[in-house]
């Protein structure tokens, strides 16, 4: 049960997000698009050290040569969320960046699918540390699990409002709009337990499996989020962002991990 919660709480915060499109209106302002973008860039960048890349630098132990599964781990993570960036065609956050991959699909739906690209490196994040619990790793414990999925539904809040609230500005009704942004979670929960089932009694892979989750999440942060939540004017509210979400992820991880 506490696996099944953990696994469902993000998708939670996604439709929390969609859902303001019944109290916004039929845009997001500059300003709280960019403070959006920042505190989910802080949180996705302290859940990548605190729940991921310490807990694996843990298992491994200390020297250089003990980390090389965490630097190849790190590097594939990269590379992966690289090739998906190349291939899926997406609409970036920022409405003035540029395009993915050309396609003739709709905006909605490459905005959609922005999101669920996403959605992939933080739900292979928490399955892995979900998967940790269950193989009985000493250095993930259920509490530090549900804090980085906690995490993970705060900072999805922005991204369910990404979604439902230019899809209402489109035309969409407003329950349309929730609709489709409450179901572009559904990658994350699939991505975890895909991950899980993967994962099996792989615990030797743990560290370095974890390192990939690490990496992932940062592309995103760093190609995408970090770059929208400084465009234009009064960039400091994405810093400002950054920084409530990076010390609200430590503080999380810290009292439940």
């Amino acid at each position: 049960m506490e696996i099944f919660i953990g696994l469902t709480i993000p998708l939670l915060g996604t439709m929390l997000g969609a859902a303001l499109v019944f109290m916004l209106r039929e845009k997001i302002s500059g300003l709280l698009n960019r403070a959006m973008l920042g505190f989910a860039s802080g949180v996705m960048v302290a859940a990548s050290f605190w729940s991921l890349l310490q807990p694996a630098l843990e298992q491994v132990g200390e020297g250089l040569s003990n980390t090389w599964p965490i630097l190849a781990g790190f590097a594939a993570g990269i590379c992966f969320l690289l090739f998906l960036d190349c291939v899926i065609p997406h609409q970036h956050v920022d409405e003035k960046a540029p395009e993915g991959p050309k396609s003739k699909l709709p905006r909605s739906i490459k905005m959609i699918l922005a999101v669920a690209l996403h959605n992939i490196p933080e739900g292979m994040a928490v399955g892995v540390v979900f998967a940790g619990v269950m193989n009985g790793d000493t250095n993930l414990t259920v509490a530090g699990a549900l804090a980085l999925s906690i995490g993970m539904a705060i900072q999805n809040i922005p991204e369910g409002a990404i979604i439902s609230v230019p899809l209402r500005s489109e035309g969409k009704s407003r329950s349309s709009a929730f609709t489709w942004g409450a179901l572009s979670g559904l990658v994350e929960p699939a991505a975890a337990i895909a991950t899980i089932f993967f994962l099996g009694n792989s615990e030797g892979a743990m560290p370095l499996l974890l390192a990939f989750a690490a990496g992932a999440m940062l592309y995103v942060v760093v190609e995408e989020l970090i770059p929208s939540s400084q465009a234009g004017q009064h960039s400091n509210v994405g810093t400002i962002g950054f920084a409530i979400g990076f010390a609200l992820m430590m503080t999380l991880d810290s009292a439940l991990g």
